[in-house]
């Protein structure tokens, strides 16, 4: 089988790359960067180098290909970041609505069911319905917040404070990439599902803002403080930042349609993944912090 990855050395992307390995599978590796994939692998797999906003490296890359795995690569900050994953995945549809790839298993979100009102989310349900219509078989995974999210506030971490413009009460569901990517990989080697299929991915438990400073405290070592901020704040800091209006909404849209959301899907034995925040925090966000 023929299976092509996109975001190869991404959080989830480098799973799901090292899965297939282990399967026996020489997978095609769409990336920008061959340089950032590890020495091991680049010899062991089929490497095509380019840009997945260029249109034309797209279609040329998937062409023939069995199975695709899609990742939208838009980060949030960019400038109409909608029309921006919209665009950059029209050549995998366009290529899937031609008979050019018969699978494609993708990367959406909790939120996507909602169809809009949930920011730069929206886009991954337009790519959802977009895909649906092409008549190719398609998988699509709604995961739950990622553990490596916090990434992103190493500084605050480091000096105790944890903040967000989520409803720090309200439970929702968080996950594990690397548990993400096994369950991609799975899907990807498993050649018997047909038509539209819908799988969230939730993550052992779900779990409030409250309860996520409470699990790092323990497991980094010192006390964390959750410090939250309102959606205006949110706006101001991020507009400070130099960030464009469409942006702006796109990530304060995220969080403010997501206050409340009860996912599609239930947690069960298809939906849950087994890596609790405590463990995933001791062994990989200390270290970064410690340093």
């Amino acid at each position: 089988m023929t299976i092509a990855v996109t975001t190869p050395t991404g959080h989830v992307g480098s799973r799901v790359v090292r899965l297939l390995l282990q399967a026996g599978v020489r997978p095609r590796l769409l990336v920008r960067d061959p340089a950032r994939l590890e020495e091991e692998t680049r010899s062991r797999v089929d490497v095509r180098q380019g840009d997945l906003t260029d249109a034309a490296f797209v279609r040329e890359a998937v062409a023939g290909v069995r199975t695709v795995f899609w990742v939208d690569p838009t980060p949030h900050t960019t400038a109409d970041p909608i029309e921006t994953s919209l665009r950059t995945a029209a050549p995998l549809i366009e290529a899937a609505r031609a008979g050019e790839v018969g699978r494609v298993v993708f990367l959406s979100s909790i939120g996507a069911e909602k169809r809009h009102g949930v920011g730069h989310i929206d886009a991954l349900a337009g790519i959802e319905e977009q895909l649906d219509a092409t008549g190719a078989d398609v998988l699509h995974l709604r995961c739950a917040y990622f553990f490596t999210n916090l990434l992103f506030d190493l500084e605050g971490l480091a000096q105790g404070v944890l903040t967000t413009a989520f409803d720090p009460g309200h439970p929702m569901p968080w996950a594990d990439p690397r548990d993400i990517g096994d369950v991609v990989a799975a899907r990807l080697l498993n050649d018997t599902w047909h038509g539209r299929v819908v799988q969230a991915v939730h993550g052992p438990e779900d779990l409030s803002f409250h309860e996520v400073a409470r699990i790092l405290s323990a497991a980094l070592g010192h006390p964390i403080r959750l410090h939250p901020v309102s959606d205006d704040a949110t706006r101001d800091a991020l507009r400070a930042a130099g960030l464009p209006p469409s942006a702006v909404e796109g990530m304060v849209g995220m969080t403010a349609g997501s206050r409340g959301l009860v996912p599609e899907q239930p947690r069960d034995l298809l939906t849950t993944t087994p890596t609790p925040l405590s463990a995933w925090a001791h062994a990989q966000l200390r270290p970064l912090l410690e340093k």
